[in-house]
């Protein structure tokens, strides 16, 4: 049992969080708004153009993308959750932004997969910001987890040219040759 937490502790408490988080906020919407009802507190009534509470249904992917695909959307969720878990046990421990960004993934595919499974195929969306497409919780867990992926390999890129660079790496003056 230890071993297992050691290999997933992290993965599967982050992704645990996340999905509770993610199917809390999708009952919350569901018991209190009816279907297409918008809500925002009258305090906030200021921000409706730009942000508010919607109740959607969504059968594609993310941000609605691709509707009525719910059933391929389903099955490509168990191979991205199923990737993620076999992976993530060879990730490194001190890369921590790609274990966060595999939690986070893992989360949002879990969370939206959770729906499509017992809400016939449709996805509760609820979180509505201007123009932008309506999203949940787990998309948003989905598309945090892709900067953060990004944000890990451009930080390493960069930690690893400044290592070249102050180790004499192909271009650095010593390597240089007279003749």
């Amino acid at each position: 049992m230890k071993h297992l937490f050691e290999k997933y502790g992290m993965l599967f408490t982050v992704a645990g969080v996340i999905v509770v988080l993610d199917q809390w906020t999708k009952w919350l919407v569901r018991t209190n708004l009816p279907l297409s009802g918008t809500w925002l507190p009258d305090s906030l009534e200021w921000l409706s153009p730009y942000a508010r509470f919607v109740h959607w249904q969504n059968s594609g992917a993310a941000f609605g993308m691709f509707q009525d695909g719910s059933m391929i959307f389903a099955a490509l969720a168990f191979v991205v959750i199923g990737a993620i878990v076999y992976y993530f046990p060879q990730v490194e421990k001190h890369d921590w932004s790609l274990r966060l960004a595999m939690s986070m993934q893992l989360a949002g595919a879990s969370g939206n997969l959770l729906d499509r499974l017992l809400r016939d195929g449709k996805v509760t969306d609820f979180i509505s910001v201007g123009t932008f497409p309506v999203f949940n919780v787990a998309d948003a867990s989905i598309s945090v987890g892709t900067a953060i992926l990004l944000l890990g390999i451009y930080l390493q890129e960069r930690a690893a040219k400044k290592e070249q660079a102050s180790h004499g790496g192909p271009n650095h003056p010593s390597e240089a040759t007279s003749e």
